[in-house]
């Protein structure tokens, strides 16, 4: 027996059931996700416990930066949040090859 076969069997009876009724999120599509699946994993631990990934945190600060940049008229006060933008994008970008160059030496 085919575990695809087992697990729609599993399913519809569930469904026969009534157990697959009322859930959270019924009727709604499912987010997708963006990456690969040992991200996905490592960024749902630290989500349950409490922790916010660097990587999210310069995110934020790159937005908050680009938004800060679109009201500010003075030419100086845009080139020096404009340099700013670039740091925290550099910092961004080496913490992301090393988790990446981290997590594709377990190959």
């Amino acid at each position: 027996m085919k575990w695809s076969s087992l697990s729609e069997r599993q399913i519809l009876k569930a469904q026969a059931e009534g157990q697959l009724d009322n859930l959270k999120g019924a009727g709604k599509p499912l987010n997708t996700r963006s990456g690969n699946d040992t991200d996905a994993a490592g960024f749902r631990i630290m989500a349950e416990a409490g922790v916010v990934p660097r990587e999210f945190e310069m995110r934020k600060e790159i937005e908050a930066l680009n938004a800060q940049l679109k009201e500010t008229v003075e030419a100086e006060a845009r080139k020096a949040l404009i340099r700013q933008i670039a740091q925290v994008q550099l910092r961004l970008d080496i913490e992301v090859e090393a988790r990446r160059k981290y997590y594709r030496t377990g190959d």
